[in-house]
């Protein structure tokens, strides 16, 4: 049963997010940021589970250092556009997007986002790779970014996801780096086109949600288990599979259409390297979504038959339908843009 201040602060973390990404001031924007914090903390805590405490507690560490930083840069720009020259805007625009890319989880800010994932169950993991990024990100559109300062963060945030990845037994943490790849893909899309970000958004979104809920009804933590779990059903392994492929971008899956459109547009902007630099990165996060699918289609357990859980397999078949049926809707939804 849910209780009723979990109902209450979920509430209350979506009117914060609301709140931060339609205000027409750096005050009300770092206002609905700390209402978002405070909110989700309540969440994330439980006092069964110190793993879900202690992460909570470096969560809610990290973020307010974040809005500490974010505040006193906020105050130095009121000040120097009063009284210094403009030319100061640059290190404090700097500073400023410092802030935002800590709160997003972005290298080499990332430090918090897999310690923090490990401690907590898969609903707040779900809530923390999707709804969390949302006003972080608009606020770092509504700030101006430095080109050389952004590439620095895009190439720093695919060389932690990638390297971090390759040694990782925990699907939580793999789940984080997976992120923060994801990350530097949607600032490369921020840069290029507003649209392009907002569809790469909702898609990473969709799949993450997809994944998480599939994850935290099969009661899967590390990939050693994967096996025991998926072999006797074959439903939620195909559509596991087919939402790890879309993760990982692969075509003809739903994932594939946002990263299209981000390369198309960053070669339409002369970023030519950086998408190659993208693609080459993706490619090893690919291996390694496949890496943990291959476990469970080579390896057969005779354990299945004890592992029992229920899911609503409506809700199941809805989620998964246009991640399965995606090569489709990629083409056609291309072919309107």
């Amino acid at each position: 049963m849910v209780k009723l201040y979990k109902i209450l602060f979920f509430n209350s973390m979506i009117l914060g997010t609301l709140i931060a990404i339609s205000s027409f001031s750096w005050l009300g924007m770092w206002i609905g940021l700390e209402i978002n914090l405070l909110s989700i903390i309540p969440l994330m805590n439980s006092s069964k589970n110190m793993l879900s405490s202690e992460a909570s507690l470096k969560y809610f560490i990290t973020q307010t250092l974040a809005s500490l930083v974010l505040m006193l840069s906020i105050t130095l720009m009121m000040i120097v556009n009063e009284f210094i020259t403009p030319m100061m805007n640059v290190p404090l625009s700097t500073l400023l997007n410092s802030a935002l890319l800590t709160k997003l989880g972005a290298a080499p800010f990332h430090f918090w986002f897999p310690e923090v994932m490990e401690g907590l169950n898969w609903f707040n993991c779900s809530i923390l790779l999707t709804w969390q990024k949302i006003a972080p990100m608009a606020l770092l559109m509504n700030n101006h970014l430095m080109a050389n300062f952004i590439i620095i963060i895009i190439l720093t945030s695919l060389m932690v996801s990638t390297l971090m990845s390759l040694n990782q037994i925990s699907l939580r943490k793999i789940m984080a780096f997976s992120s923060i790849n994801h990350i530097a893909w949607m600032i490369a899309a921020m840069i290029s086109s507003f649209s392009v970000w907002l569809i790469y958004l909702m898609i990473y979104i969709f799949i993450t949600l997809n994944v998480t809920y599939a994850l935290n009804y099969s009661k899967i933590n590390l990939i050693s288990q994967i096996p025991g779990m998926l072999n006797s059903h074959k439903m939620l392994k195909f559509s596991m599979m087919a939402n790890f492929m879309s993760l990982g971008g692969l075509p003809p899956f739903l994932g594939f259409l946002p990263k299209w459109l981000t390369i198309n547009w960053m070669i339409i902007h002369n970023f030519t390297l950086l998408a190659l630099i993208l693609i080459i990165a993706t490619l090893i996060m690919l291996f390694i979504y496949i890496r943990i699918m291959t476990s469970a289609l080579l390896i057969s357990h005779n354990e299945t038959k004890k592992i029992n859980f229920k899911m609503n397999k409506f809700l199941g078949f809805s989620l998964n339908l246009l991640a399965i049926a995606s090569l489709a809707s990629c083409t056609l939804i291309f072919s309107l843009l």
